[in-house]
């Protein structure tokens, strides 16, 4: 079954990935962050797993956090488990599965002989990829140090707050709407601005440079 969804890892993995993005826009808010999220994100984990299917060994390991993923998402159901805990569980086993992915997209992107469009879908499912490991990252700051960030829209729920300001830091446009205020969260700022710059000043380049030299053979 994986060899058959393998072709198209790429295409199903940024899919499930504007889901998660835009899936905000379509469902309500409330129906989206308590019940359609949750889903949407183990959704990913699956397709993560399609994509490393030629690693066994790291597929498994993605396997075991997809498991581990799902009994969280169960036990948030259950009001005696300890919230904060599970969050904190989740964020590292969400952060942890992003990393994995990330860099086998940048492997795979890299080691392409020719830009097709998978490979395409590969460079911008990477890229949302970072400001996903970023999101994570600021969302577990908040939540060990409550209140590291500033501006965060009343009304919105936190995890909508950063996201937006995890993506428009990987992007470097800084409206400044939300600021960092702790020293924890200014690093973890430097830190998505970077990978952002990085990505789209090495890797993206290389794409660019292969297809360039593809058109002209």
């Amino acid at each position: 079954m994986l060899k058959r969804f393998y072709p198209y890892r790429f295409q199903i993995f940024f899919f499930s990935q504007i889901a998660i993005l835009f899936g905000s826009l379509i469902v309500p808010t409330y129906v989206f962050e308590t019940f359609l999220s949750p889903v949407l994100f183990l959704l990913n984990l699956l397709t993560g797993i399609v994509l490393l299917s030629k690693k066994r060994k790291t597929m498994w390991f993605l396997v075991a956090l997809l498991v581990i993923s799902t009994l969280l998402f169960g036990s948030n159901l259950i009001e005696t488990v300890n919230e904060a805990l599970v969050g904190l569980i989740k964020m590292g086993t969400y952060f942890l599965f992003y990393v994995v992915v990330t860099s086998e997209i940048i492997k795979q992107v890299w080691r392409a002989k020719k830009v097709s469009k998978n490979v395409i879908f590969g460079l911008v499912s990477g890229y949302i990829s970072l400001g996903l490991i970023g999101f994570f990252i600021c969302l577990s700051i908040e939540m060990v140090y409550p209140n590291s960030f500033t501006g965060l829209i009343a009304g919105v729920s936190i995890t909508e707050n950063l996201m937006y300001y995890s993506y428009i830091s990987l992007l470097t446009i800084g409206y400044g709407d939300i600021l960092p205020i702790s020293a924890l969260a200014h690093k973890a700022t430097i830190l998505i601005g970077l990978m952002g710059q990085i990505y789209l000043v090495i890797i993206t380049a290389i794409v660019v440079g292969k297809y360039i030299n593809q058109s002209t053979e």
